[in-house]
Protein backbone atom coordinates (compact mmCIF):
# COMPACT_ATOMS: atom_id res chain seq x y z
CA UNK A 1 0.00 0.00 0.00
CA UNK A 2 1.22 3.83 -0.74
CA UNK A 3 -0.17 4.56 2.48
CA UNK A 4 0.10 2.14 5.55
CA UNK A 5 -2.07 4.19 7.65
CA UNK A 6 -5.04 3.83 5.39
CA UNK A 7 -7.64 1.17 5.65
CA UNK A 8 -7.31 -1.11 3.51
CA UNK A 9 -10.73 -1.11 1.93
CA UNK A 10 -10.09 2.45 1.83
CA UNK A 11 -7.37 1.75 -0.24
CA UNK A 12 -9.04 -1.01 -2.61
CA UNK A 13 -11.90 1.31 -3.35
CA UNK A 14 -10.22 4.35 -4.46
CA UNK A 15 -7.64 2.05 -6.81
CA UNK A 16 -5.52 0.91 -4.78
CA UNK A 17 -3.70 -2.57 -6.99
CA UNK A 18 -2.53 -5.83 -4.45
CA UNK A 19 -0.05 -7.86 -6.07
CA UNK A 20 0.35 -11.28 -4.55
CA UNK A 21 -1.16 -13.72 -2.07
CA UNK A 22 1.45 -12.62 0.68
CA UNK A 23 -0.57 -8.90 1.13
CA UNK A 24 -3.85 -10.10 0.44
CA UNK A 25 -6.06 -9.96 3.85
CA UNK A 26 -8.29 -12.79 4.87
CA UNK A 27 -11.79 -11.24 3.34
CA UNK A 28 -10.58 -9.84 0.61
CA UNK A 29 -8.63 -13.61 -0.03
CA UNK A 30 -12.07 -15.54 0.44
CA UNK A 31 -13.98 -12.72 -1.97
CA UNK A 32 -11.28 -13.06 -4.66
CA UNK A 33 -11.32 -16.95 -4.70
CA UNK A 34 -14.89 -17.16 -4.95
CA UNK A 35 -14.64 -14.75 -7.81
CA UNK A 36 -12.07 -16.73 -9.83
CA UNK A 37 -13.94 -19.88 -8.85
CA UNK A 38 -17.08 -19.00 -10.91
CA UNK A 39 -15.03 -17.51 -13.64
CA UNK A 40 -13.72 -21.27 -14.15
CA UNK A 41 -16.45 -22.79 -13.50
CA UNK A 42 -18.49 -20.94 -15.75
CA UNK A 43 -15.37 -21.49 -18.87
CA UNK A 44 -15.17 -24.75 -18.03
CA UNK A 45 -19.38 -25.61 -18.37
CA UNK A 46 -19.12 -23.15 -21.23
CA UNK A 47 -16.26 -25.24 -23.05
CA UNK A 48 -18.25 -28.73 -22.38
CA UNK A 49 -21.38 -27.79 -23.81
CA UNK A 50 -20.34 -26.11 -26.97
CA UNK A 51 -18.34 -29.47 -26.98
CA UNK A 52 -21.48 -31.46 -27.30
CA UNK A 53 -22.78 -29.40 -30.58
CA UNK A 54 -19.48 -29.04 -32.84
CA UNK A 55 -21.21 -32.22 -34.51
CA UNK A 56 -24.46 -30.02 -35.12
CA UNK A 57 -22.40 -27.41 -36.81
CA UNK A 58 -24.06 -27.24 -40.68
CA UNK A 59 -20.34 -26.56 -42.43
CA UNK A 60 -16.30 -27.05 -41.80
CA UNK A 61 -16.13 -22.62 -41.33
CA UNK A 62 -18.75 -23.62 -38.19
CA UNK A 63 -17.47 -26.36 -36.89
CA UNK A 64 -14.09 -24.24 -37.10
CA UNK A 65 -15.53 -21.65 -34.72
CA UNK A 66 -17.45 -24.13 -32.48
CA UNK A 67 -13.92 -26.00 -31.82
CA UNK A 68 -11.96 -22.10 -31.13
CA UNK A 69 -14.61 -21.74 -28.75
CA UNK A 70 -14.21 -25.02 -27.09
CA UNK A 71 -10.13 -24.53 -26.84
CA UNK A 72 -10.29 -20.99 -25.98
CA UNK A 73 -12.57 -21.23 -23.06
CA UNK A 74 -10.73 -24.33 -21.50
CA UNK A 75 -7.58 -22.07 -21.62
CA UNK A 76 -8.89 -19.45 -20.12
CA UNK A 77 -10.05 -21.50 -17.56
CA UNK A 78 -6.65 -22.62 -16.79
CA UNK A 79 -4.98 -19.29 -16.81
CA UNK A 80 -7.16 -18.23 -13.90
CA UNK A 81 -6.95 -21.52 -12.01
CA UNK A 82 -2.88 -21.04 -12.26
CA UNK A 83 -3.13 -17.46 -9.93
CA UNK A 84 -5.76 -19.79 -7.90
CA UNK A 85 -3.08 -22.09 -7.57
CA UNK A 86 -1.02 -19.17 -6.23
CA UNK A 87 -3.58 -19.14 -3.19
CA UNK A 88 -3.42 -22.97 -2.69
CA UNK A 89 -5.64 -24.45 -4.74
CA UNK A 90 -5.56 -28.27 -6.10
CA UNK A 91 -5.45 -26.71 -9.76
CA UNK A 92 -4.31 -30.64 -10.89
CA UNK A 93 -7.84 -32.06 -9.26
CA UNK A 94 -9.96 -28.94 -10.36
CA UNK A 95 -10.21 -30.26 -14.03
CA UNK A 96 -12.70 -32.81 -12.31
CA UNK A 97 -13.92 -31.51 -9.80
CA UNK A 98 -17.39 -31.45 -11.11
CA UNK A 99 -19.44 -33.29 -14.42
CA UNK A 100 -19.05 -29.71 -16.44
CA UNK A 101 -21.00 -31.23 -19.16
CA UNK A 102 -23.99 -32.39 -16.70
CA UNK A 103 -27.25 -30.26 -17.11
CA UNK A 104 -30.43 -29.71 -15.97
CA UNK A 105 -33.90 -30.38 -17.51
CA UNK A 106 -34.64 -28.14 -19.98
CA UNK A 107 -37.76 -26.64 -18.50
CA UNK A 108 -35.76 -26.04 -15.24
CA UNK A 109 -35.64 -22.57 -13.47
CA UNK A 110 -33.25 -21.82 -11.08
CA UNK A 111 -33.04 -18.19 -11.45
CA UNK A 112 -29.20 -16.94 -10.57
CA UNK A 113 -28.49 -20.00 -7.87
CA UNK A 114 -25.68 -21.62 -7.47
CA UNK A 115 -25.93 -25.34 -7.59
CA UNK A 116 -23.48 -27.02 -4.57
CA UNK A 117 -20.02 -26.38 -4.88
CA UNK A 118 -20.50 -25.66 -8.62
CA UNK A 119 -19.72 -22.13 -9.32
CA UNK A 120 -20.75 -21.73 -12.73
CA UNK A 121 -23.21 -18.84 -13.62
CA UNK A 122 -26.95 -20.31 -13.72
CA UNK A 123 -27.40 -20.21 -17.16
CA UNK A 124 -24.83 -22.71 -17.76
CA UNK A 125 -26.90 -25.49 -16.23
CA UNK A 126 -29.46 -25.43 -18.87
CA UNK A 127 -28.78 -28.02 -22.11
CA UNK A 128 -28.24 -26.48 -25.24
CA UNK A 129 -30.25 -28.30 -28.24
CA UNK A 130 -28.81 -28.41 -31.69
CA UNK A 131 -27.07 -25.30 -33.38
CA UNK A 132 -29.32 -22.47 -34.05
CA UNK A 133 -29.82 -23.02 -30.08
CA UNK A 134 -26.35 -23.10 -29.38
CA UNK A 135 -25.77 -20.19 -31.56
CA UNK A 136 -28.37 -18.10 -30.26
CA UNK A 137 -27.27 -18.74 -26.73
CA UNK A 138 -23.77 -17.98 -27.76
CA UNK A 139 -24.61 -14.50 -28.95
CA UNK A 140 -26.71 -13.96 -25.57
CA UNK A 141 -23.81 -15.32 -23.67
CA UNK A 142 -20.54 -13.98 -25.72
CA UNK A 143 -22.32 -10.51 -25.17
CA UNK A 144 -22.83 -10.59 -21.65
CA UNK A 145 -18.97 -11.82 -20.60
CA UNK A 146 -17.73 -9.21 -22.85
CA UNK A 147 -19.31 -6.75 -20.79
CA UNK A 148 -18.83 -8.77 -17.25
CA UNK A 149 -14.77 -9.26 -18.27
CA UNK A 150 -14.71 -5.53 -19.02
CA UNK A 151 -15.76 -4.92 -15.47
CA UNK A 152 -13.79 -7.55 -13.74
CA UNK A 153 -10.56 -6.30 -16.16
CA UNK A 154 -10.46 -3.43 -13.21
CA UNK A 155 -10.26 -5.84 -10.56
CA UNK A 156 -7.83 -4.46 -7.77
CA UNK A 157 -6.11 -7.79 -7.39
CA UNK A 158 -3.35 -6.84 -10.00
CA UNK A 159 -2.21 -10.55 -11.11
CA UNK A 160 -5.94 -11.40 -12.52
CA UNK A 161 -6.75 -7.73 -13.51
CA UNK A 162 -4.02 -8.19 -16.62
CA UNK A 163 -4.72 -12.08 -16.92
CA UNK A 164 -8.21 -10.83 -17.69
CA UNK A 165 -7.28 -8.26 -19.63
CA UNK A 166 -5.36 -10.69 -22.38
CA UNK A 167 -8.93 -12.70 -22.48
CA UNK A 168 -10.45 -9.94 -23.31
CA UNK A 169 -10.07 -9.74 -26.60
CA UNK A 170 -10.82 -13.54 -27.40
CA UNK A 171 -13.86 -13.54 -25.40
CA UNK A 172 -14.74 -10.66 -27.78
CA UNK A 173 -14.42 -12.56 -30.93
CA UNK A 174 -16.40 -15.27 -29.76
CA UNK A 175 -19.24 -12.98 -29.71
CA UNK A 176 -18.87 -12.10 -32.69
CA UNK A 177 -18.47 -15.50 -33.87
CA UNK A 178 -21.65 -16.04 -32.53
CA UNK A 179 -23.36 -13.01 -34.62
CA UNK A 180 -21.84 -14.12 -37.91
CA UNK A 181 -23.50 -17.33 -37.42
CA UNK A 182 -26.68 -16.18 -36.42
CA UNK A 183 -26.72 -13.72 -39.25
CA UNK A 184 -26.98 -16.58 -41.65
CA UNK A 185 -28.98 -18.72 -39.95
CA UNK A 186 -31.71 -15.74 -40.35
CA UNK A 187 -31.48 -15.72 -43.89
CA UNK A 188 -33.90 -17.41 -43.94
CA UNK A 189 -37.61 -17.48 -42.32
CA UNK A 190 -37.68 -21.03 -40.99
CA UNK A 191 -34.30 -19.87 -39.75
CA UNK A 192 -35.66 -16.63 -38.25
CA UNK A 193 -38.11 -18.69 -36.42
CA UNK A 194 -36.01 -21.24 -34.68
CA UNK A 195 -33.75 -18.22 -33.55
CA UNK A 196 -36.85 -16.27 -32.02
CA UNK A 197 -37.36 -19.90 -30.38
CA UNK A 198 -34.18 -19.77 -28.57
CA UNK A 199 -33.88 -16.02 -27.90
CA UNK A 200 -37.41 -16.74 -26.24
CA UNK A 201 -35.75 -19.33 -23.91
CA UNK A 202 -32.15 -17.99 -23.71
CA UNK A 203 -32.60 -14.20 -23.04
CA UNK A 204 -33.96 -14.46 -19.47
CA UNK A 205 -31.24 -16.80 -18.37
CA UNK A 206 -28.70 -14.85 -19.80
CA UNK A 207 -30.20 -12.04 -18.23
CA UNK A 208 -30.32 -13.59 -15.10
CA UNK A 209 -26.24 -14.08 -14.72
CA UNK A 210 -25.94 -10.16 -14.66
CA UNK A 211 -27.17 -10.70 -10.81
CA UNK A 212 -30.06 -8.47 -8.70
CA UNK A 213 -30.47 -5.47 -9.20
CA UNK A 214 -30.06 -3.31 -6.35
CA UNK A 215 -27.55 -5.88 -4.67
CA UNK A 216 -26.00 -5.15 -1.09
CA UNK A 217 -23.20 -7.88 -1.74
CA UNK A 218 -22.31 -4.98 -4.65
CA UNK A 219 -21.22 -2.42 -2.33
CA UNK A 220 -19.08 -4.38 -0.19
CA UNK A 221 -17.27 -5.93 -3.55
CA UNK A 222 -16.97 -2.30 -4.29
CA UNK A 223 -15.49 -1.53 -0.97
CA UNK A 224 -13.03 -4.07 -2.39
CA UNK A 225 -11.97 -2.88 -5.16
CA UNK A 226 -13.62 -6.45 -6.84
CA UNK A 227 -16.41 -4.53 -9.44
CA UNK A 228 -17.14 -1.20 -10.01
CA UNK A 229 -20.23 -0.64 -12.08
CA UNK A 230 -23.53 -2.17 -10.17
CA UNK A 231 -25.45 -5.15 -11.80
CA UNK A 232 -28.48 -3.32 -13.41
CA UNK A 233 -26.50 -0.94 -14.37
CA UNK A 234 -24.36 -3.88 -17.05
CA UNK A 235 -27.58 -5.47 -17.54
CA UNK A 236 -28.58 -2.20 -19.24
CA UNK A 237 -25.89 -2.13 -21.02
CA UNK A 238 -26.29 -5.47 -22.35
CA UNK A 239 -30.01 -5.53 -23.11
CA UNK A 240 -29.04 -1.93 -25.22
CA UNK A 241 -26.00 -4.00 -27.15
CA UNK A 242 -28.01 -7.03 -27.54
CA UNK A 243 -31.37 -5.40 -29.36
CA UNK A 244 -28.90 -3.52 -31.51
CA UNK A 245 -27.65 -6.76 -32.67
CA UNK A 246 -30.92 -8.53 -33.35
CA UNK A 247 -32.61 -5.28 -35.03
CA UNK A 248 -30.18 -5.15 -37.52
CA UNK A 249 -31.45 -9.10 -38.20
CA UNK A 250 -35.16 -8.36 -37.88
CA UNK A 251 -34.91 -10.64 -34.89
CA UNK A 252 -36.19 -8.27 -32.10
Amino acid sequence: MSDETMPIEDYLAQGGLLTSPDNVPPRYRGELLRLMASFVDSELAGSAGFADVINDAPGIKERIAAARIVLEKADHAGRVLEIMGDFGADTARYAVHHPWSARLPRDADIGAERRGGDMRLSVLHYPLEGWIDAVVMNVLMGKAVVIQLGELARISYQPLAEVLRSILPRETRHAELGIEGLKRIAETEEGRRAAREALAYWRPRVAASFGLSGSTRYHMLARLGLRHTPNEALLAEWQKAIDAELAALNLN
